[in-house]
């Protein structure tokens, strides 16, 4: 009777027995795993870091005229997609046009007065030649008649008559060739190139330069925001109208903290996700890590360091900007700037392929 109940109660002991060891079995088996977890997980980020701070970006460029003027023609609105060398819009080009027809005209008076000043170098030249023949004939009379003087045979008052023609011939020439000279600064040419006219050409190149700058033209492939204007606006020269967002190149500016930096590279590939396509993977390679932070402890107020006068006992890993430069944008998928994106280092192309 008594060993009946003595293995009544082992039967009953047995099971209890065997759910704790069941159950520290278990336990173990789950501390186990979230420690094997904890250091694949570990590893995997600092192989591969990711983060999801991080935001789709693009160049953007203040549209603005070259010229003064109001707007007469407006060829775009607000997100528009503009192909580069399309036309956005025209500032009035009426007053500029009336400045590229009185250079035109300046320009023809300036050859007249070239033609007019070339005739006064010529005549110049001939009467250059004219005084020196002149100072010529002078000397040479002047050298006939000294020695008829000492012979009486001319006197004195004839001698000296001719020396006194020969020095007003000399001075004639010497002025002839100032005015010659002259002549040809007033021309304005030097080698071969006449500065006149070189300057009434700059002018009505100046003004048919701001004749075109009235068509105001896309300098990329783009897309057009804030566009807040209409026909008749007047528009400044070097004021900014709109902005043109920068089609040909995206990027990603991720944060990474600084304890993963060491396994960031320039060249490495990056896996790219876009909260606004969530599935669609983009490709991105890095481009490069910034090189500075503003901190705001120990800035300079004045000329004396601003120092926090206490220090928090936990440390913050800083965040560094690490720019990623995204694959060509697929029509099917645009990105937009300022995009939510999660991205991850894959690493170079070449470990990749390898560690496969």
């Amino acid at each position: 009777m008594a060993s009946d109940l003595d293995s009544e109660k082992s039967a009953q002991n047995n099971p209890s027995m065997s759910r704790r060891i069941l159950g520290a079995l278990v336990g173990v088996g789950i501390v186990l795993g979230a420690a094997t977890l904890s250091f694949w997980v570990y590893q995997d980020l600092t192989r591969r870091p990711r983060t999801d701070d991080a935001y789709v970006r693009a160049n953007t460029v203040g549209i603005a005229p070259h010229v003064s003027g109001p707007m007469v023609e407006l060829f775009v609105v607000d997100n528009q997609a503009v192909r580069e060398g399309q036309v956005l819009f025209v500032v009035d080009p009426r007053p500029y046009q009336a400045v590229v027809e009185k250079a035109k005209a300046d320009l023809l008076m300036t050859d007249l007065e070239i033609q007019g000043m070339e005739g006064a170098v010529r005549a110049a030249e001939s009467e250059v030649v004219l005084r020196k023949a002149e100072a010529e004939y002078a000397a040479q009379y002047l050298e006939r008649l000294r020695p008829l003087l000492e012979k009486k045979f001319v006197t004195a008052n004839q001698v000296f008559e001719a020396e006194t023609r020969s020095s007003a011939s000399l001075a004639s020439m010497e002025r002839a060739r100032f005015e010659l000279d002259q002549a040809i600064k007033d021309l304005g040419e030097v080698d071969g190139v006449n500065a006149r006219r070189k300057a009434a050409e700059a002018q009505l190149v100046e003004a048919e330069l701001n004749l075109g700058y009235c068509e105001v033209r896309a300098p990329f492939d783009g897309y057009v925001t804030n566009l807040n204007i209409a026909v008749g606006e007047y528009t400044n020269r070097g004021e900014q109208v709109f902005a043109l967002v920068d089609n040909r190149e995206w990027y990603v500016m991720a944060n990474f903290r600084e304890v993963f930096l060491e396994n960031i590279k320039p060249g490495m590939e990056v896996e790219v996700y876009l909260m606004s396509y969530p599935g669609r993977a983009f490709r991105g390679e890095v481009q490069g890590i910034g090189w500075a932070l503003w901190q705001r402890n120990g800035s300079t107020v004045g000329v004396l360091p601003d120092v926090e006068p206490s220090l928090n006992w936990v440390r913050l890993a800083q965040r560094f900007p690490v720019r990623i430069v995204l694959e060509a944008p697929d029509p099917a998928y645009p990105y937009r700037m300022g995009s939510t994106a999660v991205v991850t280092i894959k690493g170079f192309a070449g470990a990749s392929e390898a560690a496969r």
